[in-house]
């Protein structure tokens, strides 16, 4: 059976559907996931670009210029401002979405990996078992 799982921004006008696994699960540490959330890390959760639908909202997109230098297309609400997903110049076929956007239970996915383990404060731990990358996760 297909996995389904909805989400969405912070006023509800952007909604989305993801259907089956996603391909990776990762921590990022680097300073645009940390700008994102306004925490000390963020959290990408990728699915294949066909299997995540949008039900609803306008989003507008913002490309920057990530820590590894790779563009990065940041999807986000016209309304609230929440970042909702994101498309990396590394990945064009996945689409990113904030970890942090799904609807209950929120955080139903295993993390794998943890990014830009250098630019992490020391006070955070990385779990032992995930693949720890000092930089971009390949």
């Amino acid at each position: 059976m297909t996995e389904i799982h909805h989400g969405g921004c912070a006023c509800g006008n952007v909604r989305y559907t993801t259907m089956g696994d996603p391909q990776r699960v990762s921590a990022c540490a680097c300073r645009w996931c940390q700008r994102r959330t306004g925490s000390a890390f963020g959290i990408s959760v990728y699915f294949d670009r066909d299997n995540v639908t949008f039900n609803g909202g306008v989003m507008r997109t913002y490309r920057l210029v990530s820590d590894a230098g790779r563009w990065i297309d940041a999807e986000f609400c016209e309304t609230c401002g929440s970042t909702v997903t994101w498309t990396l110049e590394f990945l064009p076929a996945y689409r990113g979405i904030a970890g942090g956007t799904f609807d209950e239970p929120t955080f139903w996915y295993k993390l794998q990996r943890f990014g830009f383990a250098r630019t992490k404060p020391d006070w955070l731990t990385v779990p032992k078992g995930l693949e720890v990358c000092q930089g971009m996760p390949k």
